[in-house]
């Protein structure tokens, strides 16, 4: 057998996980019962009480959590529908009711790996031969759920990497539905995932070419009212409302560092994780740059292919399911440019095999062909890439891991034809 390993110098770096970095997330008990009786004895408290108590909070979490009273006021919302009918509630009672259903999650406290690194739009400042990165990095907290965080440094002219110092502010990016829905695209998305039916099609028909989150919950509810199948309309309603809510936009504080951003699981596709997230530095047509993540989300069942879009000035990222059948599996990776008019991916739709994919729309994927299977001792269970590939002179370089025996994990390397990278 060919000894095909080739050596490779290990530099001491080491990003370790935090344990001690924490976010705000909304918490349930899980029974309504449960919600409205705590809330009851939450309104049984005097002003007096519930102003010292709510000062206490404040000077115990306000420093970690800048915007704690923000996100009390949201979890308040939250179980608004549990307050007694009729109950006069002031600014600080909401507060405490919020307080109550919410709890700190350790982001890092199980794990920080899979790093994804590109060159960061604004090098401003960045010393002659040297390079600043933004790396993005899946967290794993209590439970296994994954989520977004960032890190930034500079590799110098001698290639040696500077990691920047670790903020010790940890803050959930607010989400934000998308204001408008355009109808023809939502029917062919639902018709991908097999959601497309009768029901589903004549509320899309009533609601025109463009709609919002709220006319949407709205025409569901008229449209189910007085319909003879409970259970279909709760399927189709659930279908409608978590495809609406996988697109969404994520707002960026203009005071917040990159190591700051932690993008949690917000809708229900993601519920149980956001993960592998493979960032890219892409150039439209007209030279612009744009920043695009893929990563899988994961709701306990099934794996949903998404893009993450950033604007150039970091203020928001907008969240959308990618769709067409070859949107399958994990690990989506863009390449950094369009070739011949069309995006392009490198996916492994098959859970073993790596694909090219082709498409006019980048949220939509429906063409591809086979382009390598696995061919060594070392990834003789699975092929995958290790991200987006790199342009050169030669070709397109591209890194992939294999799985062989014992499950070890190698990485190795492809050169792919510019024009044809297939």
């Amino acid at each position: 057998m060919q000894d095909d390993r080739i050596p490779v110098t290990r530099i001491p770096i080491r990003i370790e996980p935090d344990p001690s970095r924490v976010i705000p997330r909304f918490f349930s008990p899980g029974d309504e019962a449960r919600t409205r009786r705590t809330i009851e004895r939450l309104l049984s408290l005097g002003d007096d009480d519930v102003s010292t108590i709510l000062k206490s909070l404040r000077f115990s979490f306000h420093g970690q959590h800048p915007e704690i009273d923000d996100i009390w006021r949201d979890h308040a919302e939250h179980v608004g529908q549990s307050v007694p009918p009729g109950a006069r509630l002031s600014d600080d009672r909401k507060l405490l009711i919020g307080a109550y259903f919410t709890m700190e999650y350790a982001i890092e406290s199980a794990a920080l790996f899979n790093p994804s690194m590109i060159a960061s739009f604004d090098q401003t400042g960045t010393p002659p031969g040297s390079t600043r990165f933004l790396m993005s990095l899946r967290a794993t907290g209590e439970g296994h759920v994954s989520s977004i965080v960032f890190r930034r440094g500079v590799i110098d002219k001698n290639n040696r990497i500077i990691i920047e110092t670790n903020s010790p502010l940890s803050r959930p990016l607010k989400t934000v539905e998308d204001k408008e829905y355009d109808s023809t695209i939502f029917r062919q998305t639902l018709d991908d995932i097999g959601a497309l039916s009768p029901f589903t099609d004549g509320v899309l028909s009533r609601l025109g070419e463009s709609f919002t989150f709220e006319e949407l919950n709205a025409e569901l509810e008229r449209s189910g009212r007085n319909h003879d199948s409970p259970s279909l309309v709760e399927e189709c309603t659930e279908n409608m409302l978590s495809l609406a809510r996988s697109n969404h936009t994520l707002i960026i504080p203009e005071d917040i560092f990159s190591s700051e951003i932690v993008i949690f699981p917000s809708s229900e596709n993601e519920s149980r994780g956001i993960e592998d997230v493979r960032l890219v530095h892409f150039t439209d047509d007209d030279g612009s740059p744009r920043l695009y993540g893929t990563y899988t989300a994961y709701n306990g069942f099934v794996t949903f292919p998404t893009l993450l879009e950033a604007t150039v000035d970091y203020r928001t990222f907008e969240i959308h399911t990618m769709y067409g059948r070859y949107a399958k599996n994990k690990g989506m990776a863009l390449f950094p440019r369009k070739i011949r008019g069309n995006y392009v991916m490198s996916g492994r739709l098959d859970g073993e095999n790596l694909f090219v994919l082709e498409s006019d729309n980048v949220r939509f994927w429906n063409e591809g062909r086979l382009a390598q299977a696995p061919a060594y001792w070392w990834e003789m269970m699975i092929i995958g890439n290790c991200g987006s590939p790199i342009e050169t002179s030669e070709g397109w370089l591209l890194l992939t891991h294999g799985v062989g025996p014992m499950r070890q994990y190698c990485i190795g390397a492809a050169l792919l034809d510019l024009e044809d990278p297939s």
